[in-house]
């Protein structure tokens, strides 16, 4: 293919002197078997690669496709795996199109391209014109999320981007990379916690948002399993906070960051969600359009601090074990971009009280991934790095649901947005608020688990029936 042949040029021409020797080339494509690209001969199909490296004494294999499935990729790596070569992987088409002489020729294999590599741009069909030139507010502006949502947000062209954040050391350094990525953004950083009902108000009244995207959460299950008196004061208190205001001034879009972990939540953190789903509903029917209130749904991201490919990382530089809770443990992935892009069409999308899920493709389980990490570090499963089995953790599911059998999933515009309808989506909003309201005001009751006192306030009377979307 085009990569195939951009690579043997640029080894041949601009890069002489790694001193490496490409013996040949392989393509699934039987009409281009014996050809010769850039002086290489094409030698076979992918699953001849395991005999041809033993054949020519091959010490490297490059897999040189910019736009792969996952199931393709990984099954192109399962014949690469079948050898004791050194697996490496052209970067996108963007770095080879750039002429920066640092552009690395090669790169390691990375967890994301399991996932499968494909453009992350600006769909055609969607509107985007809801978020340009508006004055944008990124709660959680520090996180994972946020920050990838501060990055992408500075190209359309926000009157100002407020970033507001309790991470004082988080919140310096995202301000500091995005003012050299566009330095000519108005970057209005805020150094406050979400729960801080005077200090949001202030930052509304002084700056007027008028699309906000809230990322800001309490997020590890284990952990708000601990202390689920700070999932509800900041996922729940906080999410009240901000989206009231959002409706008293009058915000345009108000965009909630959500998780597959509040579909039937097994845990606190997912009940949390769960309510700020439906603190969304609620105030769409107070709104009357005022304020386009919608939720994004979807699943892991790959790469975010204290996920498993981190985790899995300094296990790994350490010597091991590397630790996975069960066998069977499978979760949906996207990249972190990827998820960012998606969401910010979503804005565009709401008509108001939607939930949207995003596409999440294939299944992956999470000890595949862990051998594969393993393997791609030139190491051995099991031998050289040993992978132990610590039990599934308290508010954890084995396998995670996108949407419940109440939600139908509806197609949008965009190819990887569905929107979830769902009957069961509507409920006595006055009476979730009231219920809502006693909890923030009095807290956690002792005379039940917690689990079952957020999961009967989301159920709260469900009478009315209708429709997101």
């Amino acid at each position: 293919g085009e990569a195939g042949q951009a690579l043997a040029w640029r080894m041949k021409h601009r890069f002489p002197a790694t001193n490496a020797v490409i013996v040949g080339l392989v393509d699934d494509d039987l009409a281009k078997q014996g050809m010769y690209v850039e002086g290489c001969p094409v030698l076979g199909t992918c699953p001849d690669i395991p005999v041809l490296v033993e054949a020519h004494n091959i010490t490297m294999i490059v897999v040189a496709i910019h736009n792969i499935s996952g199931p393709n990729f990984r099954k192109i790596l399962g014949f690469c795996e079948q050898t004791q070569a050194l697996i490496k992987v052209v970067p996108d088409v963007f770095a080879l199109m750039n002429t920066n002489q640092n552009t690395p020729l090669l790169r390691d294999v990375q967890p994301e391209d399991y996932l499968g590599r494909s453009p992350i741009g600006r769909h055609e069909a969607v509107d985007l014109n809801p978020v340009m030139n508006r004055v944008l507010l990124v709660t959680g502006a520090a996180g994972s999320i946020g920050s990838e949502l501060s990055r992408q947000l500075v190209s359309y062209n926000p009157i100002a981007l407020i970033l507001v954040d309790n991470n004082e050391s988080g919140l310096h350094d995202l301000v500091t990379e995005v003012n050299s990525i566009s330095p000519q953004t108005r970057l209005v950083p805020v150094l406050a916690d979400i729960t801080d009902e005077e200090a949001m108000s202030e930052l509304f009244d002084y700056h007027r948002p008028q699309v906000i995207f809230h990322a800001a959460a309490y997020k590890h299950v284990p952990m708000l399993e601990l202390y689920p008196d700070q999932a509800v004061r900041v996922n729940v208190g906080g999410t009240r906070v901000v989206a009231e205001l959002a409706l008293d001034y009058g915000v345009e879009r108000f965009v909630l960051i959500s998780t597959d972990k509040a579909v039937n939540p097994s845990s606190v953190m997912g009940a949390s969600k769960r309510m700020c789903e439906l603190l969304m509903h609620s105030l769409s029917k107070q709104s009357n359009g005022r304020t386009l209130y919608t939720s994004v749904r979807f699943g892991n991201v790959l790469g975010s601090r204290g996920s498993v490919v981190p985790t899995f990382n300094r296990q790994i530089e350490s010597g091991g074990p590397v630790t996975v809770t069960h066998r069977d443990m499978t979760r949906y992935f996207l990249t972190i971009p990827e998820a960012v892009n998606l969401v910010i069409h979503a804005a565009c999308l709401t008509k108001s009280n939607d939930l949207f899920m995003l596409k999440m493709g294939e299944v992956v389980r999470i000890v595949e991934l862990a051998e594969r990490m393993i393997r791609m570090r030139g190491l051995r499963p099991y031998q050289d790095i040993d992978i132990q089995f610590t039990g599934v953790r308290p508010g954890e599911k084995l396998h995670e649901q996108l949407n419940s059998q109440a939600e139908h999933m509806t197609e949008t515009i965009h190819p990887n947005i569905v929107q979830l309808v769902s009957e069961n989506n509507g409920f006595r909003t006055d009476l979730f608020m009231e219920q809502v309201n006693l909890l923030l005001n009095h807290g956690l009751s002792d005379d039940m688990e917690t689990l079952d006192q957020l999961l009967t306030i989301s159920q709260a009377d469900q009478v009315e029936k209708v429709s997101n979307g």
